[in-house]
């Protein structure tokens, strides 16, 4: 199930008077593009750039201290790269994926409630396409999945179009309800976990990574709303 089944278009008008109401809990932008690499697990304990798995802190929200972005993969030959994002000048992207490689984020959530978690995520026409959201509130010990969903492939034939820095497509875009277990936790770990494998040359991309907290309209819904916090954030 992707947002565009989530959120049904009636969500406009709602959306209207309930998208004040929203509080950016941390949020990533991949503001700066970061040296290319090659590994297949994390260095060191902060994931910050130059680090080549990692994509860094959060660079907007309420609570971006201590965070973290990074990418977990089974091949040391997968390299790490920083393209055009989705509406943003860059995104965290890399290619030799296997089952089980992830991106994850960690975070805090605490003082926040009604949590909801929203994404942009794009492939190649080789890169892995299944992917499924699994969620850990006790420091990894255990995760819980959330959600199963279907990444569109970004560029070629029969995509809904090619990933650009200044044009947001909200077709790339995904979010979900954190749940009550994700309230007011220190330590909060979501990991976006590929199901299948991808040839060595496919790439799946990765952008605008936010939690909110309160009622926020569907990802769809910015272009036609034209918000000025949420609209102008996308278009970074």
């Amino acid at each position: 199930m992707s947002i565009r089944t989530v959120f049904s278009a009636g969500i406009v008008a709602a959306a209207l008077t309930t998208a004040t109401q929203a509080a950016l809990v941390v949020g990533w932008t991949m503001p700066t593009a970061f040296p290319t690499g090659t590994g297949n697990v994390p260095t060191g304990t902060t994931y910050l750039p130059p680090s080549p798995n990692g994509a860094g802190v959060a660079d907007m929200g309420a609570l971006t201290a201590g965070t973290q972005l990074r990418a977990v993969k089974a091949l040391a030959a997968s390299t790490y790269t920083s393209p055009a994002g989705n509406g943003s000048q860059y995104s965290f992207s890399s290619n030799n994926w296997s089952v089980g490689d992830y991106y994850e984020a960690r975070f805090s959530t605490t003082g926040f409630t009604e949590l909801t978690l929203t994404w942009d995520q794009a492939r190649s026409s080789t890169g892995p396409a299944a992917f499924k959201v699994l969620m850990s509130v006790d420091g990894g010990m255990n995760f819980n999945q959330l959600f199963t969903y279907t990444v569109l492939q970004s560029g070629g034939g029969g995509s809904p179009g090619t990933w650009s820095s200044t044009v947001f497509n909200p077709l790339y875009s995904y979010g979900l309800g954190l749940g009550v277990a994700a309230e007011n936790q220190a330590d909060v770990i979501v990991r976006f976990e590929s199901t299948v494998a991808g040839a060595s040359t496919g790439s799946n991309r990765i952008d605008n990574i936010m939690v909110y907290s309160g009622a926020i309209p569907a990802p769809g819904a910015f272009a036609l709303l034209g918000l000025a916090g949420l609209a102008a954030r996308r278009r970074r």
